[in-house]
């Protein structure tokens, strides 16, 4: 088996007896950041023209890459507390998370509209529909992992009541799978189809298949989404669940939601949760929102292709484009990709050293 002492392959107690997962920013590290993003901040400018250069995150710039690395190549998992909050506004705090994302790779588009950065908030949509997302209900999730080597997280308003986030080890789940049921293990290395949730570009087809987990270069890499693959089984097309695969769901997530495994917290405002999408799986509860709008739950999530990442299975070709490592890759191009899409993506992926997959 692979990945048997790897730090990502944690559980519940492990978090909590070493917390050095948790960064914090400073009372001047955070008064630098709020006076740069204030200063940079222009109401008509677009995201994709600002450029790293024009907001240094000064004396938090360590801070932030050390919690990028430990999810990127430690625990999967990191926390940032203390960025700036008070005092900003909703789209300050937008350029915040951007900013984190210049100095940290290439954002990845999120959708059907082509967004790189995703208000996390009650929209009022259905999560189980053909086209539903989690980020724009109050619904809870199912466990999964988003479309990107990499997602952060920022709070700029947490919810009334509920709304808390929980994340496993994808490599601690599939160790008790293959421990308790090793049929289901191999089950969940083969192919299943995940729906695109009608957000495909021109170029893609409504649905792909990946299996659950798979290997490339010594790693485990995982990838799930019940919602999708339930989505996925009315598109034509697509080949029905057997009862093997079906068990096979049922069993993963019951194991992801085991208490040792499922560590669960609340993010604060000014906190950024890291995740690696490779090794850890997230899900959250549902809340109640406030009536006031100004209070209403807000993150910002941002999907993120890092310059030192690693390979990827040929089975995750189809869905992020490249498996190569240090490529850009991954998101959902959407419906609106454009030439500044583009032209942003070459100039980030140069000013950060990587190679581009634009066809």
């Amino acid at each position: 088996m692979l990945d048997t002492d790897l730090p990502a392959k944690w559980r519940v107690a492990d978090l909590e007896g070493d917390r050095s997962w948790v960064f914090t920013v400073d009372d001047a590290a955070r008064a630098h950041l709020k006076h740069a993003v204030s200063k940079a901040y222009a109401p008509e400018r677009p995201l994709l023209d600002y450029t790293r250069r024009d907001i240094d995150l000064g004396p938090a710039g360590p801070v932030i890459a050390a919690a990028i690395a430990e999810a990127h190549h430690g625990r999967g998992f990191a926390l940032v507390k203390g960025l700036p909050r008070a005092g900003l506004g909703e789209k300050e705090f937008e350029l915040l998370n951007w900013a984190i994302g210049l100095h940290s790779g290439v954002a990845r588009p999120q959708g059907k509209a082509t967004q790189y950065i995703s208000p996390v908030r009650d929209a009022g949509t259905d999560y189980r529909s053909a086209s539903g997302r989690g980020y724009s209900s109050n619904t809870k999730l199912d466990f999964h992992v988003d479309g990107a080597d990499l997602v952060t997280l920022g709070c700029y308003n947490s919810a009334k009541s509920g709304g808390m986030s929980m994340v496993t080890s994808s490599l601690s789940a599939l160790a008790v799978l293959e421990a308790e049921r090793p049929d289901l293990a191999e089950i969940a290395r083969q192919t299943f189809y995940f729906s695109r949730q009608n957000e495909q570009a021109d170029d893609e087809g409504p649905y792909y298949g990946q299996p659950l987990f798979d290997e490339a270069d010594g790693r485990t890499f995982c990838k799930w989404n019940r919602n999708r693959v339930q989505s996925a089984q009315r598109i034509d097309g697509v080949p029905q669940l057997s009862s093997a695969q079906r068990e096979t769901m049922d069993a993963l997530d019951a194991i992801l939601q085991r208490p040792e495994l499922m560590f669960t917290m609340h993010l604060e405002p000014g906190d950024v949760q890291i995740l690696d999408n490779h090794t850890m799986l997230h899900s959250r509860t549902d809340f109640v929102d406030h009536v006031e709008p100004e209070k209403k739950r807000l993150l910002c999530r941002l999907w993120l292709a890092p310059p030192d990442g690693v390979r990827l299975p040929e089975s995750w070709k189809d869905f992020f484009r490249s498996i190569e490592p240090g490529t850009v890759r991954g998101g959902i191009r959407g419906h609106n990709y454009t030439p500044d899409c583009q032209a942003f993506e070459v100039r980030q992926a140069a000013d950060l050293g990587m190679s581009t997959t634009i066809a």
